[in-house]
């Protein structure tokens, strides 16, 4: 179903949108140069002290990702994870579905995970404000670019949607959010037209039911291969989907997931993340890759 609305994470530890108006482009500017100052200012967390880190005890470890599957298919992806990583630590993890994103903010926030996996934006948040490590990321990147028809001569630039529809994936969504990151006044944003899949979003935007739509370069040039669409803005390369481990856990502990993810012996347990995400291995990564992103949540209630 279609519906329209108006919207506004210590490196670890082993290896690895013409201008609308003046005021809006100054907006825009002034978020990547927020963005930039604070990755290059960037400061990893405290060290985890073993009093702190200790605090889960024997308890169980609580593995979540962000509800992008249904349930049934998030359980087939990630339980097999959860499974392997409780024969990594001797300690019971267990794999929680979120069930609405909703849900899944509130227990994030109030800091109910213990190991979660999602998207670059979130990871960041989590870093910088619950002191999460990023560990381990799928390879690749991420570049969103924002496309009109070809023959629409009207739009030469990212300014001149405001006000106008734009298929995309509903908030947090990060191709929606770099979207938005561009448009600082609430009055003078585009009209998300909540659309599920990356397809549907570039169907959406040559069948002429919106004006523009936002979604990755790669599936991009997978699905024009006719030239119907043009590209008027592309967003910075942003790092991929990430696991991030809290505190909690102690400093070996994180290390034993970090090193187990990678391992030949994951091959099984990944498999069918790895598939779903079209990657043949995962790699480790570390905080400074995802500094600053969380700016992207910044108009997203609940987060500041």
């Amino acid at each position: 179903m279609l519906r329209i609305s108006l919207l506004s994470l210590l490196p670890v530890l082993a290896g690895p949108v013409a201008a609308a108006d003046n005021n809006n482009v100054l907006a825009a500017t002034s978020l990547k140069e927020t963005s930039a100052a604070r990755k290059a200012s960037f400061r990893a967390p405290p060290a985890i002290k073993s009093d702190a880190a200790g605090a889960l005890g024997e308890s169980e470890i609580v593995f979540s990702a962000a509800p992008r599957e249904a349930p049934g298919a998030a359980t087939e992806i990630y339980q097999p994870v959860a499974d392997y990583l409780s024969q990594v630590l001797g300690r019971k993890v267990v794999f929680k579905y979120p069930g609405t994103w909703g849900v899944y903010r509130t227990e994030m926030l109030k800091g109910g995970y213990d190991i979660v996996f999602d998207g670059p934006h979130f990871n960041s948040y989590r870093m910088e404000k619950m002191h999460h490590n990023v560990i381990v990321k799928l390879p690749g990147e991420h570049v969103f670019a924002v496309i009109v028809r070809k023959d629409n001569s009207g739009v030469t630039g990212i300014k001149q949607l405001a006000g106008r529809s734009v298929c995309a994936h509903a908030p947090p969504n990060l191709g929606t959010l770099t979207l938005l990151s561009q448009f600082d006044n609430p009055s003078r944003q585009p009209a998300i037209v909540s659309t599920d899949g990356w397809k549907n979003i570039y169907q959406g935007v040559v069948s002429g039911k919106c004006t523009a739509g936002v979604l990755p370069l790669g599936n991009l040039k997978k699905f024009d291969a006719e030239g119907m669409a043009k590209v008027i803005h592309k967003e910075k390369a942003l790092p991929n989907l990430a696991f991030s481990i809290s505190p909690r856990l102690s400093t070996a502990e994180q290390a034993k997931i970090s090193n187990a993810l990678i391992s030949p012996a994951a091959s099984g347990a990944t498999e069918k993340l790895r598939k779903s995400h079209n990657v043949e291995k995962l790699i480790q990564t570390n905080n400074q890759e995802y500094a600053g992103l969380a700016e992207y949540l910044k108009n997203e209630w609940g987060y500041y």
